[in-house]
């Protein structure tokens, strides 16, 4: 089911609604929008309540003018798909830096985490191997350029097929759909401010819930290890590394993702 959840500010967040029983909520990365979870939406369905929804400025959302916080849009998409029930949350890189921040502000609200290749403010600054640097300042000159088009195929270089892989690895249908994602991203003017700025990292030993971390073994080295690092701190975690995958490894190995967060939903249960 396809609906429109009205957050604060007015704005208005496409979002899709599968099934019936546990509340799994989807947030994207910052590449992409809700359809990055097609294949755990289709399988999570059958048992969950599984709901995945494009935030302010990606894919068909709204775009609303004034400050906002993505915690607080999370919080109202609770609101209207779970009720007072407890949500488990799966984030993938900026996604996860939200579903960890709405943890710490609600922790009633959740009761389990799988973390994708997260991001998390107030993480060490990435350090890139000499033989990552050019690809990085690559991106950085199509930014300053205001080349969207060449930015895009670099982020699609560089979070699909994954800096430590080959260029144009992944390719048909799941490059097309990238592209497609990262397309709307880049040309989504900002009219708003996230507020959410308050330091994440050295908190992660305050939540309990279970959680599950991944990441890619293509994916950037420091992404990597804040991956590890992650899983470590957080009291109640379990890693899992995965190979032939990049910093979007639900598309890389679909099925083995939603055996993951299956598992983390038959734990919280």
């Amino acid at each position: 089911m396809n609906s429109h959840i009205v957050v604060p500010g007015g704005a208005a967040l496409a979002a899709e609604i599968a099934g019936s029983g546990p509340v799994v909520v989807f947030l994207h990365a910052n590449v992409c929008d809700r359809r990055m979870w097609r294949a755990q939406l289709d399988a999570l369905g059958a048992t969950c309540r599984a709901v995945a929804y494009d935030r302010r400025g990606f894919g068909e959302s709204s775009r609303a003018t004034g400050d906002h916080s993505a915690v607080a849009d999370l919080i109202a998409v609770l609101d209207a798909v779970a009720g007072n029930s407890p949500a488990i949350l799966v984030g993938c890189s900026q996604g996860a830096n939200i579903a960890l921040g709405a943890t710490l502000r609600h922790p009633s609200r959740v009761c389990g985490l799988a973390l994708i290749s997260p991001t998390v403010a107030g993480a060490p600054a990435p350090a890139y191997p000499a033989d990552l640097l050019e690809m990085v300042a690559q991106q950085g000159r199509a930014e300053a350029a205001g080349d969207l088009d060449r930015l895009n195929e670099i982020k699609a270089r560089l979070f699909l097929d994954g800096p430590l892989a080959p260029e144009g690895r992944v390719q048909g249908a799941t490059r097309r759909l990238f592209l497609d994602m990262n397309a709307i991203a880049l040309r989504s003017t900002p009219g708003s401010v996230n507020r959410d700025d308050w330091p994440i990292y050295g908190r992660l030993g305050e939540i309990a819930v279970p959680s599950r971390v991944v990441w890619g073994a293509l994916d950037f080295p420091h992404i990597q290890e804040r991956s590890r690092a992650v899983a470590l701190e957080l009291p109640d975690a379990q890693g899992r590394e995965l190979p032939d995958a990049a910093h979007l490894p639900n598309l890389d190995q679909p099925e083995a993702v939603t055996s993951l967060i299956a598992d983390l939903v038959e734990r919280c249960a």
